[in-house]
């Protein structure tokens, strides 16, 4: 049966269609008030938009499935396009989630945590914020005001028990809950006037200090009173530097977007109390909906139930959306009241859509100038390095050990200059002797390359290290039977330099790239966008080492730990312990000290003695 001929048996009420190839891979969904209509508009060629001969060129087969009201259509539509993620519309990606903070009041002693997800869980949510550095930097100043408590659960009994704060309370950033320096009501009223202040209601949170302090005042409370003037300073002077928008305080959220083509870019704004307090901006290619259709489908899923986003009281977008209502009433319904949905024409609120229009256009420009440059980037080491194809997916291994023990390695995936978090590594070494770096080296690239028929080898597999790295992983793929691109990433030698691994010239560490087969290695500029995105990967791989091992030693601890050192066994260990009579005590003492336990030799001595001072080093963050 052709697809007009499955046009003309679809019924006429509401429900959610899906376009599907010869294959049967779903194209596109799409939901309408009258199935019928709106399908055979896509093949008479009623509908202009652009994607639809694209859509229809390739559509075999639709399918349909019938719903109660548009409602029902919008929620079922935005369940198919996560389930399918079809090519023609636009589906926001799950992976993109941005920090946000909760608060949970119904805890004893409160605290902000960074989540990046809204949960129903009866805590509250604020943001999200655009990146963890500006919310961090936004706890930070908030704490100044508000000094709830930031330490973990565990960390806090730790110091209940110790009977003594941290230093934070020293700062005047925590006011000592654990030590009980702060009572309950009082701190209750740190959490709410915190609430109020990351909900955007600075204004009411003003009024009720000043209330508060006037009472305090009245009471003959001088101290606290004083303490909540300095409160109302810091919260006022914490908003000055924020832009007013309007008069009117109104909970909004602000959608513009921008377009080149196929490249889109959303922005929403999330304004309170007149305000901007955060933004968002979501990216999408190849894009081949109109724009109304790309607005329509985006908020659908961005204020799905299961996403648990704060919902304002207004949305603004930057055009008239088809089946508006339907969307305003799921928002509404899902609120517990009336959320309007508008695309204002003129006036102060088209001002605020134009507004975001323009971070949008801004968000659009700076991404596709990141895709230029990413692409000089790959063409540069294609060039520099003499490979095939451009190295699309780059995979790194580091090897990690300490003083000899505990090594571990690591793999990290990039794919188009970005880390691919979910295909990171972790490695414990099985076999390989500990203090020998090529053949844990070995032992890790081996065990990757039995896993190259369900995972295949990256475009580029590179090694932190110089030419012999680079030969244990080219000796490792020729015993495998298979070829892959390699390299190694090495900082240049300097025999005069105290750390021979360190060049010093002009400040600088200069790098050096070796290829198989090649002599001399590739030097590029520190400035070239090839070198700094190699450079981004190694330091990647090396602090995922280092703290997959840092985690392996707090689980082990240092007994566990010592039996890790090669050459000290259960009788050395005993001797030892009961010697010195406790870990402590050996960890405190010299080598000349050690080698004088029974069964310990001088070797043995200070093998112990330069494992204590290499985990010394390595937790003082001085070092």
């Amino acid at each position: 049966m052709s697809l007009a001929e499955q046009v003309e048996a679809l019924p006429r009420g509401p429900g959610v269609y899906l376009f599907k190839s010869r294959a049967g891979k779903v194209l596109y969904v799409g939901k309408a008030q009258n199935l019928r209509t709106r399908v055979r508009s896509y093949v008479s060629g009623g509908d202009g938009r652009i994607h639809i001969p694209l859509l229809v060129e390739r559509a075999t087969d639709v399918e349909v499935v019938i719903t109660a009201n548009v409602r029902d259509a919008l929620l079922l539509e935005n369940e198919l396009i996560k389930q399918y993620r079809p090519p023609f519309n636009v589906r926001l990606r799950d992976d993109k989630q941005y920090p946000a903070l909760r608060l949970d009041p119904r805890e004893t002693w409160p605290r902000l945590t960074e989540v990046r997800r809204f949960g129903k869980d009866g805590a509250k949510y604020f943001g999200p914020y655009t990146s963890s550095t500006s919310m961090k930097n936004a706890v930070s100043n908030l704490r100044r005001v508000f000094p709830l408590r930031s330490c973990r659960d565990g960390t806090f009994r730790d110091y209940a028990r110790r009977g003594r704060p941290c230093i934070e309370y020293e700062m005047k950033r925590c006011a000592g809950p654990c030590c009980e320096l702060v009572e309950p009501e009082a701190y209750a009223e740190l959490v709410r006037g915190t609430t109020l202040f990351l909900k955007g209601q600075s204004d009411r949170l003003v009024g009720e200090l000043e209330e508060r302090m006037q009472r305090a005042a009245a009471e003959e409370r001088f101290e606290d009173a004083a303490r909540l003037r300095n409160q109302i300073g810091a919260v006022e002077r914490t908003v000055e530097g924020q832009k007013m928008l309007e008069m009117r305080p109104v909970e909004r959220d602000v959608f513009g977007l921008a377009r080149r083509g196929g490249e889109v870019e959303v922005r929403v704004l999330h304004v309170r109390e007149g305000r901007v307090v955060g933004s968002q901006g979501y990216g999408f290619s190849d894009v081949r909906l109109d724009d109304g259709e790309v607005i329509g489908s985006f908020l659908g899923q961005f204020y799905a139930p299961d996403e648990a986003r704060p919902v304002p009281r207004e949305v603004l977008t930057p055009t008239a959306l088809e089946d508006g209502g339907a969307l305003e009433g799921l928002v509404t319904e899902r609120a517990g009241r009336r959320i309007a949905v508008r695309a204002p024409q003129r006036g102060k609120l088209a001002d605020l859509v134009q507004l975001a229009n323009e971070n949008a256009e801004l968000g659009l420009t700076a991404r596709l100038e990141a895709r230029e440059s990413l692409t000089t980037a790959l063409q540069e080491l294609r060039e520099k390095l003499d490979l095939p194809a451009l190295p699309v997916r780059i995979e790194c291994y580091d090897i990690s050990t300490l003083h000899g023990t505990l090594s571990v390695a690591s793999r990290v995936v990039f794919e188009n200059g970005r880390p691919t978090k979910g295909a990171y590594r972790r490695y414990r070494i099985r076999e390989a002797a500990p203090d020998d770096d090529y053949a844990c080296l070995r032992e890790v690239i081996q065990r990757r390359l039995a896993r190259s028929d369900n995972e295949p080898l990256p475009d580029l597999l590179l090694v932190d290290g110089g030419k012999g790295q680079l030969g244990v992983v080219t000796a490792a793929l020729a015993d495998a039977g298979l070829s892959a691109e390699c390299a190694g990433i090495a900082k240049e030698r300097d025999a005069a330099s105290p750390s021979p691994r360190v060049k010093r010239s002009g400040g600088l560490k200069a790098e050096r790239l070796f290829r198989p087969g090649r002599k001399d290695p590739v030097l590029l500029p520190p400035s070239s966008r090839g070198l700094l995105l190699l450079q981004r990967v190694r330091d990647e791989s090396h602090r995922f080492a280092i703290t997959f091992q840092r985690e392996l030693r707090s689980k082990l601890g240092m007994t566990s730990i010592l039996e890790e050192l090669p050459g000290i066994g259960p009788g050395k260990r005993r001797s030892l312990l009961r010697h010195f009579g406790s870990l402590k005590a050996i960890r405190a003492a010299s080598e000349s000290a050690l080698a004088g336990a029974p069964g310990v030799s001088a070797r043995d001595a200070r093998t112990v003695r330069r494992f204590f001072d290499a985990v010394s080093a390595d937790s003082d963050p001085a070092t």
